[in-house]
Order: C-alpha cells, then sequence, then structure tokens
C-alpha cells in the first residue's frame, strides 16, 4: 500500500499495512544448539540417528530373554551392564545380567525385570513379577526417532522441550531465524535516569526501561540504549550510528511537530525514508515509520503510555515477521463491563482488564500515566465508527503477553 503524502493521517488499518509490507523475515542462520532456544526452525530437521541407538533398559534391573524363561524357572546371573558401558555383551538362554537404566539391552535379551520384582539366591535370578511381559522395560531402537524421519518442521517454535528433543539426535547447530538487533534511542532534555538525584524541571525516564522489559519478556532479546538531548545535529549522527548495527531502532519522543521535535528531521538527514507519521488512533496519534534499506526505524510517542500501545500494536508485528514467530497479542471479542462515550473517526486503545468473559476500562487512561498500564492484562479497541459503548457490548480485545 503507497500513500502518497506520508504526513497523511492514516487508519489503524492502512498504518498496519503499510508496516506489513514494508517489513520482512529475516535470511536463516546457523546457531549452536544452546542458543536457539526461543527461535523458530528456518529447515526441516531431518534426524541423521535412531534414537535411543540401540535397545535400551528403562528400568534397574535384569535382562534377558522371555522366550527361553518360563515361570518359576531361574535364571543365572552372569554379570551386568551399566549406561554408558561401550561392551558388546551377549547371553545365552536361561541366563541373564544386573542391567541399569540406559544402558544398552545384551544380545539375546528382550526383556528388563524391574529390581523391585527380583531376589537374587545363590547368585541366581528369581523372577517376582506375575505380570511380566516381553518387551517389558525396553525402549527399542529408534523407538523414539527413526534415521531419516522428520524430527520438526520448518517454522516450529524451539520451546525448552523442542531443544532438548533435538539435542538428543546430536546436532552441534541448527538453522533458525535470528532475533533482530534492536537499539533503543530516548530523546529529551527533561529526562533522567532512575537511581539519580531528580533536579527540578526533571521526570524519570521511563520508556526504555518499559520497552526493553516487553522485548524480553516477549523473546525478542536485549536492545542496546542509548540517550540524547533535544539536539537534532546529534539526534541525526546518534540514529545514523546505531543504524550501520542495528536491524530496528525505536526512538522514544519528539515524534510530533513542536519546536524540540527533531526525530523527523534527524530520520531524513539520516537518509530514512519516511512512510507514515500520523495515525487516527488514541493514544499515540503522532507516530513516525521508515525504512533504511533493510533497516526500520520507529519513532514513538513520549508518553509513556502512548509508547507501549504503539510498541503493542505496531512494533511487535514487525520483529514477529523477522523472526518467523506467530503473533504473540491474541485478539478476542468479548462483552464491554463499562460505559465508555468516544468521538467518531478515531480508533481508542483503552487499558482494561479481562476476567470471567468480560473487559472493563481501567481509570488513569490518559497517555502519560502507567498505573493503569501496569494492572492491564489487555488492550480494548474501540474502532473510528464506535461512538458510543455500553455495558454487553461486543468489543476486540488485545490480550497482552504474560
Amino acid at each position: 500500500m503507497k500513500i502518497e503524502n506520508p504526513d497523511m493521517m492514516i487508519s489503524v488499518a492502512d498504518a498496519k499495512k503499510i508496516i506489513e509490507e514494508n517489513s520482512f523475515t529475516s535470511a536463516r542462520v546457523l546457531l549452536p544448539l544452546d542458543q536457539a532456544g526461543g527461535l523458530v526452525l528456518a529447515e526441516d530437521f531431518i534426524s541423521g540417528i535412531d534414537v535411543p541407538a540401540y535397545p535400551q533398559s528403562s528400568m534397574d534391573g535384569y535382562a534377558f530373554s522371555y522366550g527361553s524363561w518360563g515361570r518359576g524357572k531361574r535364571l543365572h546371573v552372569t554379570g551386568e551392564m551399566a549406561a554408558g558401558s561401550d561392551r558388546v555383551n551377549k547371553i545365552l538362554p536361561g541366563e541373564t545380567v544386573r542391567i541399569f537404566t540406559g544402558a544398552a539391552v545384551p544380545q539375546g535379551a528382550d526383556t528388563v525385570l524391574m529390581q523391585e520384582k527380583s531376589k537374587l539366591e545363590n547368585g541366581e535370578l528369581v523372577v517376582e513379577d506375575d505380570n511380566l511381559n516381553a518387551g517389558d522395560n525396553v525402549r527399542l531402537q529408534g523407538a523414539e526417532i527413526k534415521k531419516g524421519s522428520l524430527a520438526l518442521s520448518k517454522g516450529t517454535l524451539l520451546t525448552p522441550a523442542a531443544i532438548g528433543y533435538l539435542a538428543g539426535m546430536g546436532p552441534g547447530q541448527v538453522p533458525v531465524y535470528p532475533r533482530p538487533a534492536i537499539s533503543i534511542i530516548v530523546t529529551g532534555n527533561e529526562l533522567q535516569v532512575p537511581g539519580q538525584p531528580l533536579q527540578y524541571g526533571q521526570v524519570y525516564e521511563a520508556n526504555s526501561f518499559s520497552l526493553s522489559a516487553a522485548l524480553q519478556q516477549c523473546g525478542f532479546g536485549d536492545p542496546k540504549k542509548y540517550y540524547c538531548g533535544d539536539n537534532p545535529a546529534m539526534l541525526a549522527s546518534l540514529l545514523e550510528e546505531t543504524l550501520n548495527h542495528s536491524d530496528l531502532v525505536l526512538l522514544t519522543g519528539g515524534v510530533s511537530v513542536g519546536d524540540y521535535d527533531f526525530t523527523l528531521k534527524a530520520a531524513a538527514q539520516s537518509g530514512v525514508k519516511k512512510l507514515l507519521h500520523k495515525i487516527k488512533q488514541k493514544p499515540g496519534k503522532p507516530i513516525f515509520f521508515g525504512k533504511k534499506g533493510h533497516k526500520l526505524v520507529f519513532g514513538l510517542p513520549g508518553n509513556p503510555a502512548s509508547v507501549l500501545t504503539c510498541f503493542y500494536m505496531y512494533v511487535i508485528p514487525v520483529i514477529e515477521k523477522y523472526m518467523g514467530k506467530k503473533s504473540l497479542l491474541k485478539t478476542i471479542t468479548t462483552a464491554f463491563g463499562s460505559l465508555v462515550t468516544k468521538p467518531a473517526g478515531i480508533t481508542w486503545f483503552m487499558k482494561g482488564y479481562f476476567e470471567g468473559g468480560i473487559v472493563k476500562a481501567l481509570d488513569a487512561q490518559e497517555s502519560y500515566r502507567l498505573s493503569s498500564f501496569a494492572r492491564a492484562n489487555c488492550l480494548i479497541q474501540l474502532g473510528e465508527d464506535q461512538t458510543n459503548c455500553s455495558p454487553g457490548d461486543r468489543v476486540d480485545i488485545h490480550l497482552l503477553p504474560v
């Protein structure tokens, strides 16, 4: 979708379309298995081995041939097999070996008796399991997966269980879509870092902290953070520098059209093409989105609630597409439990709390306030055409990651 004038105020739907059309999925990379957790598999993974690679005992006990054993018959104990032993053991009919969990079942054996059901008398095994069946307590070769079989499909999220599953097949590295390198640039002369004394006229900077926490919570990595005062030349230089080593840059503040709003000017000086600037929404009407080659830039509003709203609605989908991930934000339609009146022609995103099939709008909805966001578990979306929303009406909500 092409907007002739990127400064024109556009709808939420059009903004999402522009952003989606200008984002992309990363090229695959090979990463060590222990660095691939939380990423998405970029190719089908075919197992190169049988797992397990040999018949394996699932119990501590005794291994023997079920067919050569008759009930009431004793078996002669000839040795033992420990897990990790590379000795190829073989037993004859009427013999048994002491075996431990994970050890290779010796040739000639097909059944393991758990030790709790055994008794030794004069070096011979007495079986005390009336329910023992052939093959009990033996993991067959390839029972988990056979060599040449599809283990995980392309597009699979590598959860802890998936990482463990692949580790059992022995790969040193796997093809994945990587996390993007993300930088956050915080602008504003009035900002002070938490932990430092607050002077008159200053406020503690919160946006980089909420954004960093949100990125980490979503599994997107740990961003680099930079601070810049209200100096257009310095901001342009810093943006150009961060673009050299970042796939995505998030600026906060200075995105409107005031005398001290320098984000648009800095972006233009850094060669970033402006794709959109204003969206018909509250909070977060002034928001910049642009690109330089394959590098993407968001200029987010300075107000803390606006920053997080825009992050959830617009930034998350870009990072998910880059990483080949499915959407974290689930959207559902549910019953409204509040009374709200709003003007037509603008989309509202309200902090809400969803419970028991009903969503209620929280208080403190102003864009500078995070107290309601700290208690919210969803964003309520009231569309441009909606002007009144009453208890019992159906509304769309976006469930926030937990």
